[in-house]
């Protein structure tokens, strides 16, 4: 059959309905409110956990069931404000603050080595304020992003320079922010700083062949930091399976497992946890997924793993819809920080990975953690406010909304009128 009498074909086309929820995705509004949504359901559903699993060790503490919780709670309305204001701020504002931000973090990272600083676990990487204690090295994470952001964007045109690449970001920047903390003997806060700097680097277009001798220095660090530390050795050979003393160092991963496996596929029950009474040490910190999956099951952790994703989905939205240089930088770098601090946590819980102290960001108990987590997401979300279209798109939606509320009070009016 010839090509003009053959029948025409159907070609499938999606309806009306699908067409209408992909314009929808399609939106400039849709990193915006992907990035608020997800946010808020990992900050609500962190405070449920940490309730949760610090009840046992609140009680041994205060006699207080809730003290810890309050605390987190506390922090949590102050990294909403922080997240607000910095949703609020103009691109030209984080270009400015970048550099200042940086050097606050370097300064009260060194100020950890006086007598100010607090060690916890052998690490030096608090500063004890009176009541409070701060960890300076979230500061640099921070810090480290949005400089990174602001050189290489500027330096843009030579990056395909290694000497311009290396200098001034990797050094002096980058090299003096890690080896403060490095001071400090935080190997788990240095692996996080040298995947935000790779991450930056990379969404930056450098080649991939000079990840090796950038990399190379970093990762004979980190095995230094291993063999001279008999805490870190011990921790290892718990990984490797060559010490299961789970009256020693491989009570904590033990533990963690046993956790996840009386969870089974549905758990125990939001608050009835088994390993949070003096089992599992750290429940409400560095190990709170493993109580997430003992309580809520399969569903949970599952539900945590999706909600990282979904963040994930706004920051890669943001880097590939935006124009701006900078922004989409400084977006890989803070979406590579939490993702990857992540990954590490989860993975040390389910011992793909040995246990290097990292929180679960957003989820754990601690306060320096997540104000400057939100601050980071606050940041984002300006960055979505300025994708072409979404600024018009939102005050659009919210004169919509003033208007509609403005009708409540004639129509209670005209209702009482009525009535008569």
């Amino acid at each position: 059959m010839s090509s003009a009498t053959a029948p025409a074909r159907s070609v499938a086309r999606p309806s009306g309905r699908m067409t209408s929820w992909l314009s929808r995705f399609d939106s400039p509004v849709t990193t915006y409110y992907l990035l608020v949504c997800v946010t808020a359901a990992l900050v609500v559903f962190g405070l449920i956990m940490v309730l949760s699993a610090s009840s046992i060790v609140s009680i041994g503490n205060t006699s207080s069931a809730y003290s810890i919780f309050l605390k987190q709670a506390a922090f949590a309305v102050v990294g909403l404000v922080a997240l607000v204001i910095a949703s609020r701020l103009p691109l030209k504002a984080w270009r400015r603050l970048a550099l200042p931000l940086l050097g606050l973090g370097i300064v009260l990272q060194l100020l950890v080595l006086t007598p100010l600083g607090h060690a916890v676990n052998g690490n030096q990487n608090w500063l004890k304020l009176g009541p409070i204690t701060v960890q300076p090295s979230e500061v640099i994470k921070l810090g480290l992003v949005l400089s990174g952001g602001l050189i290489l964007s500027a330096k843009r045109k030579a990056l395909h320079s290694f000497s311009h690449v290396l200098v001034p970001y990797l050094v002096p920047l980058a090299a003096v922010s890690i080896g403060a903390v490095v001071l400090g003997h935080d190997l788990g806060t240095v692996m996080i700083l040298g995947a935000i700097v790779a991450g930056v680097l990379f969404a930056a277009g450098i080649p991939l062949r000079w990840f090796g001798f950038a990399g190379a220095p970093f990762v004979l660090m980190a095995v230094a930091f291993i063999v001279t530390s008999p805490n870190r050795l011990g921790r290892f050979d718990v990984w490797l399976g060559r010490d299961t003393n789970e009256f020693g160092a491989a009570r904590q991963p033990i533990h963690g497992r046993y956790a996840l496996a009386d969870g089974g596929w549905f758990g125990l029950g939001l608050g009835a946890s088994r390993e949070k009474w003096g089992l599992l040490s750290e429940p409400h910190n560095d190990f709170i997924f493993a109580i997430i999956g003992e309580e809520l099951g399969l569903p949970g952790t599952l539900a945590v793993l999706l909600l990282f994703a979904g963040l994930a989905l706004a920051c890669y939205r943001l880097v590939t819809r935006t124009d701006d240089f900078f922004v989409r930088i400084a977006t890989a770098g803070i979406m590579t920080w939490i993702i990857v601090q992540a990954v590490i946590n989860i993975g040390a819980v389910i011992n793909l990975l040995p246990v290097i102290g990292v929180p679960l960001p957003l989820v754990s108990s601690g306060g320096s953690s997540l104000i400057t987590t939100m601050l980071a997401l606050g940041i984002l979300m300006s960055f979505a406010r300025s994708e072409p279209g979404c600024a018009e798109a939102l005050s659009a939606r919210s004169s919509a909304l003033r208007r509609s509320l403005a009708v409540i009070p004639s129509v209670a009016a005209r209702s009482r009128r009525s009535g008569r």
